[in-house]
């Protein structure tokens, strides 16, 4: 009877809920999925407020009263507020993250103009427009919203578009292409600035690319 009882106990406490392997493994899995779905919804209502207010109007609070949570929370899952805005803006920028494929995938005396075309189709689509206008407009505004889109190009689409290239100065010759195609997508998208912003998309290209050649593979 003693060691019925004794090998009984441990499945009265599983039953109510005693701490086995088993019960803990049940119950750890809600926690992790509960965990990823909260950092999603904290992510995207981040994403959401920084593209309606921009950088300066987004506080830690806004976001997690959009998401439904308490701030603490957004301060566990991303940490600061420049933190939080690099993980936002990391998906939405995500698509132009596609650009050393673009630049590694053909003839070399072509580089300009698929760079061209492919920087400039993103912004021509509405869907990956609008949250680009939102990136750069908190840039623009804010010095720390400016550093972490710094960071952001630098060490994931700069320097893989110059891995590319094999040129001694070939981080340069890459920034000086991507200033070519950030000022003039500045002008046409951002400030909107005449007659550029209503130009026909293949007249910029073949303007625009032969620079962004010269500057990619130019002597």
């Amino acid at each position: 009877m003693t060691g019925t009882t004794r090998g009984a106990t441990p499945d009265a406490r599983d039953a109510s809920g005693g701490r086995t392997d088993a019960t803990a493994r049940r119950r750890g899995r809600p926690r992790r999925t509960e965990s990823a779905d909260t950092r999603d919804r904290i992510l995207t209502a981040a994403r959401e407020e920084f593209s309606e207010r921009g950088y300066e109007k987004t506080s830690v609070r806004g976001i997690a009263k959009s998401a439904g949570v308490d701030s603490a929370l957004v301060h566990h899952y991303f940490g600061t507020k420049d933190q939080i805005f690099e993980a936002a803006i990391e998906v939405a920028f995500a698509p132009a993250l596609e650009a050393p494929t673009a630049v590694a995938e053909g003839p070399p005396d072509n580089v300009g103009e698929r760079l061209t075309r492919f920087i400039f189709g993103i912004w021509e689509n509405p869907t990956t427009r609008t949250p680009l206008l939102a990136i750069v407009r908190s840039a623009v505004n804010n010095d720390n919203a400016a550093a972490v889109f710094r960071r952001l190009v630098a060490a994931q689409l700069l320097r893989r578009i110059a891995g590319q290239l094999d040129l001694p100065d070939a981080e340069l010759r890459a920034e000086l292409a991507a200033a070519q195609l950030v000022g003039c997508a500045m002008l046409r998208y951002v400030i909107k600035v005449e007659p550029l912003a209503s130009a026909d998309l293949e007249q910029i290209v073949a303007r625009v690319a032969p620079v962004v050649q010269g500057h990619l593979t130019g002597p």
